[in-house]
């Protein structure tokens, strides 16, 4: 039975979301010893739980379509491993593109994508239409399309790593919050917390949108920032043909994608600013409506029953930070995802396996290391939503 409070571990784990305990599953599965990880709520308390679930492949930036690649295959076997129902959904990912610029970088990067094992494929504005029977095709220049993408439940993929990696004897700790990181001589010696103090060589930093408060703690700058973005949820709309896609209206990311006998959506807010908001608010309603309007009129009718806010992690240039510290020994982190966090949990917990065994991760994930921003080294991601 474990104890209630670990005194000494291998490594700890901060955060509780799908990337905490996915990286706390594969390091316990790969036979670290004592794996404890930490979160100050409820697991996938932070931005976990109120993600879109959306899973997908299509991005401008081959890490990324590596990684969404790497964990759409995981996806498929979650139930098996680590052995949790999902409610996995492959309907697809459709982007709506409306700018000829966007339709060239969507080439381009369906172009890559191929090469890379990913089949998606640009596709009509008819065909577009007929793939999500809610569009209109006013403005429309073409679309890009991916049959493997979906979306599954985040709860149930956090429940899923967690109890796998309990079952590998990783002991997982909330209401237990992250208080300061003791380090000396470029090495990490303990890490405190609200119950108590954990001796321990290394960190796995992956708390979302709260990471650069932790980074600092260490001595390590991590510049991520909390951006609010906000969901809501249709009526029933039983007459609306099955299945829809995951449909993203890419000038306006205006997004939707079926939810019960719903919909989804869900809309950046170019107004919005940093900062830690969880409360929700009306004022990015009018441009919600206004999208939906230009883009799907039929959902005008249809009714709100509610929604929520989270959290995105912001990076300067839309991408993560995925790495060691060059200065901290055994610092490692897993942040900054700008909103494709969730869809690329499984495969970066086996990266983070890897950097922290010293084994090459099965793709480079250098050019995302946090040094990248003091080199001006951008690695911007356009397929962001």
């Amino acid at each position: 039975m474990e104890t209630e409070t670990e005194t000494e571990a291998d490594v700890v784990v901060i955060g509780g979301g799908v990337m905490g305990t996915s990286v706390a599953f594969h390091l316990a599965e790969a036979g670290v010893r004592r794996v404890v990880l930490v979160e100050r709520d409820g697991l996938g308390s932070g931005s976990t739980c109120r993600a879109a679930g959306g899973v997908r492949a299509q991005f401008s930036d081959e890490v990324n379509i590596r990684l969404g690649a790497r964990s759409l295959e995981a996806f498929t076997r979650f139930s098996s491993r680590p052995g949790q129902e999902i409610d996995l959904h492959q309907v697809g990912y459709l982007f709506l593109l409306s700018r000829p610029e966007d339709v060239a970088a969507f080439e381009a990067g369906v172009a890559l994508q191929n090469e890379l094992g990913v089949p998606s494929r640009m596709v009509t504005v008819a065909e577009a239409c007929r793939l999500s029977p809610l569009v209109v095709p006013d403005g429309l220049l073409a679309a890009a399309f991916s049959p493997d993408d979906g979306h599954c439940t985040p709860e149930s993929v956090v429940l899923g790593y967690a109890t796998g990696a309990r079952r590998h004897g990783a002991a997982i700790r909330t209401g237990c919050e992250v208080v300061g990181i003791e380090t000396g001589g470029g090495e990490i010696s303990a890490v405190q917390t609200s119950r108590g103090r954990i001796r321990t060589p290394a960190v796995v930093c992956a708390a979302g949108a709260w990471s650069a408060a932790v980074g600092r703690m260490a001595g390590v700058d991590l510049p991520v920032e909390p951006l609010r973005r906000q969901i809501v949820f249709t009526e029933p709309l039983p007459d609306l043909p099955r299945p829809v896609p995951m449909t993203i209206d890419f000038a306006t990311s205006l997004y939707f994608h079926a939810e019960g006998e719903g919909l989804m959506l869900g809309m950046s807010d170019p107004d919005e600013r940093p900062g830690f908001l969880l409360d929700r608010s009306d004022a990015w309603l009018p441009r919600l409506t206004e999208a939906i309007g230009a883009r799907a009129p039929r959902l005008l009718d249809v009714g709100l029953t509610g929604g929520w806010a989270g959290l995105y992690e912001v990076t300067p240039d839309h991408n993560a930070l995925i790495g060691e510290d060059a200065s901290v020994s055994r610092f490692l982190y897993a942040t900054g995802f700008s909103g494709h966090g969730f869809l690329q949990g499984p495969a970066v917990g086996e990266v983070v396996r890897d950097l922290y065994l010293g084994r090459a991760p099965f793709t480079d994930v250098a050019p995302l290391h946090a040094a990248r921003f003091a080199g001006d080294a951008l690695r911007p991601e356009i397929n962001c939503v």
